[in-house]
């Protein structure tokens, strides 16, 4: 028996700022919203999925932003990502280079932390 892929990564978020989470994850990183199972839905929350790329976003009461682990996305066309964010008034920053990429980091509405890599070809 052995781990064979991730299938999602959930980040938590407050309650009853979906719409917030919309435009960030679906208007701004452009990965579509995906309609909870009803069976969840009224936990509140949202998921957003394109192919492989699943990111579920679920209330927590508690809610203390994840400012050090984070997702890591790979994207087409950082520097056209990194142009939309900040007209979206999104905070954009850098990091440290690694060696074949170039990153960024954004925050969600919540103050998640997301990486943002584009692979040099």
């Amino acid at each position: 028996m052995r781990v064979r892929r991730l299938d999602h990564v959930q980040l938590a978020m407050p309650a009853g700022r979906e719409d917030e989470a919309r435009r960030f994850y679906d208007g701004a990183l452009g990965i579509p919203e995906k309609a909870k199972p009803a069976s969840l839905a009224a936990r509140g929350g949202c998921w957003f999925e394109s192919g492989d790329l699943k990111v579920h976003l679920g209330i927590d009461p508690n809610f203390v932003p994840a400012g050090k682990a984070h997702p890591a996305f790979i994207v087409d066309d950082l520097t056209g990502l990194i142009k939309r964010l900040k007209s979206a008034g999104y905070k954009v920053t850098e990091d440290q280079p690694i060696e074949g990429c170039d990153r960024v980091f954004v925050t969600d509405p919540f103050g998640n932390r997301i990486e943002l890599m584009e692979p040099k070809a």
